[in-house]
């Protein structure tokens, strides 16, 4: 579950495999069990409850495997108690990443996180590294095809959004933090589903990078985005659409 850019939209274009699909399923389990842990198991009482079993449903997740997570957080069924953390670190040509993660052990957590950013010729850092290069925001993507410029101006922006990106295949939609809910229903009020809407970090100014920089920062961001832990991954570097075509097709 990656945030917005160009790498995003590689790795998503290469995510489909069964796999891929596989860990993102485990990723979504997670988030649900947490979600359900600190808010309780009412999807209508527990605004992030909500957003996670919507990005369940997106991803073709069945009823039972949704129930069965939600169970599992709330104690009705036996299952790992998985705590939130944040990591930050800096990638080749100087970017920055911030890497959040759900796990039952920080140490080993920790540790293989750390081997990832050492073999991209990165470093994993203290906090923070990289958090005051990004601000909070909500983001919310939809399919390209689910509504037009016109549409989103009047539902999305009209409803509280600072902004949004056409990145091809997906509107990226950002909001204040406080009007993540707020633009989210007012999609789903117009049948518009967001294939994911969550509170994440963008950055305040991108890097792009090319050649090498470039290919370390896909590596790095790509093995952070494949480990078991990783929810979601958010990073200051940029490519051109040369770098991204190169990249994509490598």
């Amino acid at each position: 579950m990656s945030g917005h850019s160009k790498w995003a939209t590689i790795t998503h274009k290469k995510a489909a495999t069964d796999a891929k699909r596989g860990r993102m399923w485990t990723k979504i389990i997670k988030e649900i069990q947490v979600a359900a842990r600190m808010g309780g198991g009412d999807v209508n009482a527990n605004p992030r409850l909500r957003k996670a079993v919507a990005l369940a449903k997106a991803n073709a997740m069945n009823a039972d495997n949704i129930t069965r997570a939600i169970k599992r957080g709330t104690g009705e069924l036996e299952g790992s108690t998985y705590e939130e953390a944040t990591y930050e670190g800096t990638g080749a040509g100087g970017t920055l990443f911030i890497v959040e993660a759900l796990t039952d052990n920080k140490n080993r957590t920790v540790a293989e996180l750390r081997k990832i950013f050492e073999k991209a010729g990165a470093s994993l850092g203290t906090s923070g590294t990289a958090g005051w290069a990004f601000d909070r925001k909500g983001l919310i993507s939809i399919a390209r095809a689910a509504a037009d410029e016109d549409k989103l101006m009047d539902l999305a922006v009209g409803a509280g959004a600072d902004d949004y990106v056409d990145e091809g295949d997906t509107w990226q939609i950002t909001t204040p933090p406080d009007q993540l809910d707020t633009v989210a229903k007012a999609l789903e009020a117009a049948s518009i589903v967001a294939t994911e809407q969550k509170l994440g970090w963008v950055p305040k100014n991108k890097k792009e990078v090319a050649g090498r920089d470039a290919e370390l920062c896909m590596k790095l961001a790509d093995q952070l985005d494949d480990h078991d832990d990783v929810q979601n991954v958010y990073t200051d570097f940029e490519l051109s659409d040369e770098e991204a075509a190169r990249l994509g097709e490598a």
